[in-house]
């Protein structure tokens, strides 16, 4: 069983690559087609049915690029298709959704002091929300309320600040972040299957037919499209927050996630701005460092607006570490060897919050975490850095008999 823990570690990293290469893929040609969009230049010379065009140069060579809203005369003899990006970023970060948050419900996504379900209840919640998140996302878009792209914009925003306080009443801060996420992302992948690609191949189909395409499909897949756009960085931001409690092991964690999205659509506002040569607009960043600097002010606002935290709950896993019969001894060695950095107050000098969240005062708290402990301090040496607080090999493998044994049900001695 505990060699399963060091395969399963192995089996997220590449899952977790996979993610973040297609990722790259992904949001690399949306941010391109975007600005090639935006800079498109119009002038009497152009092709009938030519929306625009412009001239790029890299690699050493120069490119003529031409734009048409519907599609040109004859059909092209190669045509290349962007869509497996999409495809394959959302199915990797759900086979990390499935590998990290549902195989780990009990550390990873329920927390008992915030909603005391089982297993398969909070992993149901989890794939409901996000299917129920498309749904009306796309309800919305394509009922009236839909036709002004503003409106809908605005009301889009509060919807995900609801989605956001309501995440974090249903799972872990860390995972209401990471849902948040997914959920963001769900919609922005499900617009590509469900709205773009399928308007493309309607476009498409009626050319080779020889009918003349309707260009409704096009402005159709270019709300979607525009919407991907704005949402790309605050996605960003949420999948990376796992590694940053300040972000999602606070008080106002929701807050700081609404504000994230406001940030995103600064940021995008400055660069579709001068992509589409209609100004310089660098308010966008004073506003940008504003709300963030609002963002770490929320992040560790002063406990009198928050109250202090109540006793947390030991769940049935925890507890099978902590009667496992090596665990005080473990203890001891993780209050001297890893408290100091490890504590709601750390006492490392200049540092100021447990590194990624993990705080190891208490006998919940070791056991919560004792597979990390396991892989970062038994079965290898990447904890602590530099083994600053001399852990010797004796209480590595400690800590190693420590964890197969309560994985096995077996005594230690």
């Amino acid at each position: 069983m505990y060699e399963y823990a060091i395969a399963w570690d192995w089996l997220m990293f590449a899952v977790r690559w996979l993610h973040v290469i297609t990722a790259i893929a992904w949001i690399g040609s949306s941010f391109y087609f975007v600005a090639l969009d935006l800079g498109l230049k119009k002038h009497p010379a152009l092709p009938p049915g030519a929306h625009g065009e412009e001239w790029q140069v890299h690699g050493g060579g120069f490119y003529h690029i031409q734009k048409y809203l519907v599609a040109p005369a004859s059909m092209p003899e190669h045509l290349v298709w962007f869509k497996w990006e999409s495809y394959v970023t959302w199915l990797s970060g759900f086979g990390m959704l499935c590998l990290v948050y549902y195989a780990g419900a009990d550390l990873y996504l329920i927390d008992p002091n915030v909603l005391d379900v089982s297993k398969p209840v909070a992993i149901a919640i989890s794939l409901a929300s996000l299917a129920f998140g498309w749904i009306i996302y796309d309800l919305i878009c394509k009922s009236p309320f839909g036709n002004d792209n503003t409106r809908l914009m605005v009301a889009l925003y509060f919807i995900l600040v609801a989605v956001a306080w309501g995440y974090t009443q249903l799972f872990t801060g860390r995972a209401a972040f990471l849902h948040l996420g997914a959920f963001t992302a769900t919609i922005m992948s499900a617009n590509v299957f469900f709205i773009i690609m399928p308007n493309q191949r309607v476009v498409v189909a009626d050319l080779i037919a020889g009918r003349t395409p309707d260009p409704k499909y096009g402005k159709i897949a270019k709300q979607r499209s525009t919407h991907n756009n704005y949402l790309t960085l605050p996605v960003l931001f949420l999948m990376l927050s796992n590694h940053y409690p300040l972000a999602f092991g606070t008080e106002f964690n929701w807050i700081i996630a609404s504000l994230v999205f406001l940030m995103g659509v600064t940021i995008r506002h400055y660069f579709n701005t001068t992509h589409a040569n209609a100004g310089n607009p660098t308010w966008t960043w004073l506003a940008t460092a504003l709300l963030f600097v609002l963002v770490m002010w929320l992040s560790t606002v002063p406990k009198v607006l928050t109250g202090e935290a109540a006793d947390a709950k030991v769940s049935a896993v925890q507890q099978s570490f902590i009667t496992a019969e090596a665990f005080p001894k473990v203890r001891d060695t993780v209050l001297g060897r890893c408290a100091m950095c490890h504590a709601k107050e750390p006492g490392w000098e200049g540092m100021v919050v447990p590194p990624k969240g993990v705080v190891l005062e208490t006998d919940g708290d070791i056991a919560n975490h004792a597979r990390e402990i396991y892989l970062q301090a038994g079965r290898s040496h990447a904890m602590p850095p530099a083994n600053v607080t001399q852990v010797s090999d004796e209480e590595r493998k400690l800590f190693v008999a420590w964890y197969e044994s309560a994985v096995n049900g077996e005594k230690t001695q």
